[in-house]
């Protein structure tokens, strides 16, 4: 396609003219991306029209931009991002105008750059959001957390499209049918493509919310579902009123979502989700294809092809006079009229009937396009479901063949093992037979040595027979009663033999019978005795040779019989070992399976337990910076509701490490691990931000305690919940570290907890007397420490450093053991109050009587002790040099104010000249002389150190001199913006301060009497 061409289209496309675009011109801007790969062209020419001075030319410039984003080539997407940051000062020029198509122009603009952001993420989506199942399963990568995040950002990109909508319908005045004037149809014709896009959004929105219900707690998808719910409610309402616009009815059919939105809460409402089909018709056209003809000038139209047809029907001659009228007798001019109206009325019928027909045409036309699209949708989702089968036959068959691979193994060895079997049986029948044939051997042998010494004996008879026929016929009878029934005794071998014997037998008793008869033949049967005793001998001989023959046949036999039996042996005990091989190998194998699919099982389980360590590790990480957050310094807190926290935190953590017991037992099951591990997470981090806030409302110093073990506590569950993922460290973590922080907060939030002094009047003397013996301990305990941290540095440090915090700690002892002179004073005045206005009555009754002046007193007791208490502290922190020296400082002024307050609630009862009241008095001047001896130390100290720790600036070129300079006067102007600040802070302080005091002393009743 030539650029020329393209050039031509875009510019008709994209002009001033309030009507729709043309879809043949954006047909071919489309192909011309296609053509030439990307929207090089179409950009060169965008850049040349004033976008931002005609907004009906901008919205028109949307419009073919969004289709092109849609149906265009790939490359469109690439070649756009450039232009983003455009089209964003675009959007927000044209948003400041609240008419016409200035605030349209805005959202759609922001809508283009939502599509591109959306579409560069997700690089998988084409531009039309087509997408099968298996597509949006692997965009999310089977991973619960890009599923979530393809969620929200699906949820934005819905968004927008619905704000384009909301935006034209509310610019529309629907009171008239605007959908059939130019100008109503250039601003719905983009709504095309708007539908487009929502049906495809809102089908991945429920399918991926059903997977995200399938992998996550209901409870964490409440967001989800609220703003699901909102923008179900939106769209359906959206496509209900488009559907009935006049406008859309022939160039799109919009589908009409379900009346309940789905309810992701049950798992099988996902197949009763119908994934909305939007239906374009073929041969539908944008009706702006073509200018919009005048009725008028459409009626003339008509009425000229009308006439044409008719004389193409009757001819011209007709056309002046169709019917002949005027040449008809009768007939005037009047009934022509109305049979000419008559004709165009029923023309015109026959016109409406033809329409009708083509509107019911084309109707069935959609109806059976729609149904077809639902079909092709359908099919496509059965070819889906068809292919998930036939990747689930492949892997059952992958299967099927593993296991038959499996059972071929086992047959081999079953039939080897049985093969073996076979040969050890077949080895012992051959040895059997061999057994039985060599015992028939030997009783064949038997046997013919039995005849052998028969024919032996025979012979011998047959000799003597020739002296004695009669003899001989009796032993002859007797070895044929033998040879009779040795005959019966023999097998089937020796059949022949015993024919022969008793055709020898038949022949002797023929010759008995001649020798009976004649002794003629005696000679003759003499001569064929000696012939059968010469073949009986050869026959003995034959017998022998016989014998010695299965002899050696015997002895093979045996040899060979030998040889089976240890081949028998060998093949038993090979056999007895390869089974033992087969057994262990099977035995091995199912051990090793089992060994892996437990460590599969443990991974994981493990892998899951790193998912909920590191969410919990990022919601701790997200409250320690909260800490640092400036919006969170107004939050404030109870100690009352922190101890709580803290309380709940410690119960968790318990259960916490009896579920990571259990887990170390048994490293296949989470499930108890996991709730805790979240658990722990919340509370650590609510006991975090309830401390900080707690800290906000707490004094200087027991905040910053609180705050820094607020700050451990975090690092500590933090370092925590990090072990728990390294699988190395996962067996030895405990939360031994974690629980010792909670015990600091609880401790501090103990401290932080209100004490009021309501307690009984007749308690009120003892009070006095222990809060004053507290004030005197603790200054005490405050010297000795003093003590003991002079003795330390005069041990450890040199120089400045130890002449400065011998000055700091000389000057703090001194300001002890003024407060302690203070103290007894004190106690003297307050003797000698109560002995002179108690009377009649006991110091209890006299501390009841006044018990507002006793609370004063007591309070200004416990400000002295608590100051020194501070103070000791401070000087700790400065000795170490880990403190701050105007801190030493507050705290002198703090005690000094703390002992006028124990001087004028002493002096309130006492009498003027009271030699009690000067002492008190004198000790309340020493302990203002010692407060200025710390303070002058203090500075005196910090001074040396300052000029000790002097900058040298010898090295430091002239750039950076003017670059330290630079950061000098912002640190200055910083600081003082601070000290400003905390002024005011200290201000509002001393007023909460004093109206406290005021309310718990009884100042407002005293003032009053």
């Amino acid at each position: 396609m030539e650029a020329g061409k393209m050039t031509v289209s875009i510019n008709k496309a994209i002009n001033t003219q309030e009507v729709a675009v043309k879809e043949k011109h954006a047909r071919t801007c489309i192909l011309g991306t296609h053509h030439e790969k990307g929207a090089q062209t179409f950009w060169s020419v965008v850049n040349r029209l004033p976008l931002s001075g005609n907004a009906v030319l901008c919205w028109k410039f949307c419009h073919v931009f969004h289709k092109l984003l849609r149906d265009g080539h790939s490359n469109v997407l690439k070649d756009s991002v450039r232009y983003k940051n455009e089209l964003s000062d675009m959007s927000r020029m044209w948003g400041h105008l609240s008419e016409g198509y200035g605030q349209l122009c805005s959202i759609y603009l922001k809508l283009l750059r939502t599509k591109m952001e959306f579409h560069t993420k997700n690089p998988r989506f084409p531009g039309n959001l087509q997408m099968s199942d298996r597509q949006l399963d692997e965009a999310g990568e089977n991973d619960v957390n890009n599923f979530f995040q393809l969620t929200v950002e699906m949820f934005d990109y819905l968004e927008c499209e619905l704000n384009l909508f909301q935006t034209v319908f509310s610019s529309l005045d629907m009171s008239r049918s605007v959908s059939v004037t130019a100008a109503g149809q250039c601003r719905l014709a983009p709504l095309i493509q708007v539908i487009l896009d929502c049906s495809h959004l809102y089908d991945y929105t429920v399918k991926l919310l059903f997977k995200l219900h399938s992998c996550l707690p209901a409870d964490t998808l409440q967001g989800h579902r609220d703003r699901f719910l909102e923008q179900f409610r939106k769209l359906k309402d959206f496509f209900y009123r488009s559907s009935n616009l006049q406008y859309f009815k022939r160039l799109i059919q919009i589908p009409q979502l379900p009346e309940n939105p789905p309810n992701f809460l049950r798992a099988s409402a996902l197949s009763e989700h119908i994934s909305p089909v939007v239906v374009i018709p073929a041969e539908a056209s944008s009706p702006d294809s073509e200018p919009i003809t005048d009725l008028v000038e459409m009626e003339t139209a008509s009425q000229s092809l009308f006439d044409n047809k008719f004389d193409d029907i009757f001819g011209s001659s007709f056309s002046s006079d169709p019917f002949n009228f005027n040449s008809q007798n009768g007939m005037n001019k009047d009934d022509k009229d109305r049979l000419i109206e008559q004709l165009y009325k029923e023309i015109g019928a026959l016109k409406e009937e033809l329409e009708s027909f083509k509107a019911e045409s084309e109707r069935r036309s959609l109806q059976l396009r729609g149904r077809i699209s639902e079909l092709e949708a359908e099919l496509a989702e059965q070819r889906h479901l068809k292919q998930q089968a036939l990747d689930d036959s492949e892997f059952l068959r992958t299967e099927l063949e593993e296991l038959k691979k499996q059972r071929e193994d086992t047959e081999k060895a079953q039939r080897s093992l049985t093969e073996i079997e076979r040969r050890a049986q077949a080895n012992e029948q051959r040895y059997s037979k061999l057994k039985e044939k060599y015992s028939e051997l030997v009783q064949n042998h038997a046997d013919l040595l039995r005849k052998n010494a028969e024919v032996t004996k025979q012979v011998t008879v047959a000799r003597q027979a020739q002296g004695d026929v009669e003899r001989e016929k009796k032993e002859l009878e007797d070895s044929f009663q033998r040879v009779s029934e040795q005959s019966q005794r023999k097998s089937q071998e020796q059949a022949e033999v015993l024919e022969t014997l008793k055709r020898e037998l038949a022949a002797s008793k023929q010759e008995l019978q001649v020798l009976q008869g004649t002794l003629e033949t005696s000679m003759q049967e003499g001569a064929e005795q000696n012939t059968r005793i010469a073949g009986l001998e050869q026959e003995r001989d034959s017998l022998s040779q016989a014998a010695a023959q299965h002899g050696k046949e015997m002895a093979a036999l045996q040899a060979e019989l030998q040889q089976l039996r240890d081949a028998l042996s060998s093949e038993k005990e090979s056999s007895r070992k390869e089974l033992e091989t087969l057994q262990m190998q099977l035995q091995d194998k199912q051990e090793s399976a089992e060994r892996t699919l437990q460590q599969h099982r443990a991974e994981e389980q493990f892998a899951l337990l790193q998912s909920s360590a590191q969410e919990a590790e990022r919601m701790v990480q997200d409250a320690l910076g909260r800490l640092e957050d400036p919006a969170h310094i107004s939050c404030t807190g109870s100690a009352d509701y922190l101890l709580s926290r803290t309380s709940a935190a410690s119960e968790c953590i318990e259960r916490l490490q009896d579920a990571h017991s259990k887990y170390l037992a048994n490293r296949t099951d989470v499930s108890t691990l996991l709730p805790c591990v979240a658990l722990f997470a919340h509370l650590i981090s609510d006991t975090i931000l309830q401390g900080s806030a707690t800290s906000h409302m707490a004094p200087m110093e027991p905040a910053d305690r609180l705050l820094e073990a607020c700050k451990q506590c975090g690092s500590e569950a933090i370092s925590y919940l990090s072990s728990l993922q390294d699988p190395g460290s996962v067996a030895s973590v405990n939360c031994t570290a974690v629980t010792n922080c909670l015990c600091r907060i609880s401790a501090i939030g103990e401290e932080l907890r209100p004490r009021g002094l309501d307690v009984e009047q007749e308690e009120l003397g003892d009070l006095v007397d222990k809060e004053m013996a507290a004030t005197s301990a603790a200054i005490e305990t405050a010297a000795a420490r003093i003590e003991e941290m002079l003795s330390k540095a005069r041990a450890g440090d040199t120089g400045v450093k130890l002449e400065v915090n011998e000055r700091i700690l000389g000057s703090c002892t001194g300001l002890m053991q003024a407060i302690q002179v203070l103290v007894l004073a004190s106690k003297d005045l307050q003797r000698e109050i109560v002995e002179s206005g108690r009377g009649a009555a006991s110091p209890k009754e006299f501390y009841a009587r006044n018990s507002r002046w006793t609370e004063g007193l007591i309070s200004a007791s416990k400000a002295v002790g608590w100051g020194a208490t501070v103070m000791v502290d401070a000087a700790d922190l400065v000795v170490q040099g880990k403190g701050k020296f105007e801190e030493l400082m507050v705290c002198s002024h703090e005690i000094a104010a703390s002992t006028a307050q124990l001087v004028a609630a002493s002096k309130v009862k006492a009498d003027k000249d009271s030699a009690n009241l000067s002492k008190l008095q004198q000790a309340s001047r020493g302990v203002n002389q010692a407060t200025a001896g710390v303070v002058a130390s203090t500075k005196s100290g910090k001074s040396q150190i300052e000029e000790k720790n002097s900058m040298d600036f010898s090295s430091m070129t002239l750039t950076q001199i003017k670059r330290q300079e630079m950061d000098s006067q912002v640190r200055v102007l910083e600081l003082e913006n601070q000290l400003q600040k905390e002024r005011q802070k200290l201000g509002e302080l001393r007023k909460k301060h004093y109206e406290l005091a005021g309310v718990a002393e009884g100042w407002e009743e005293d003032g009053t009497d």
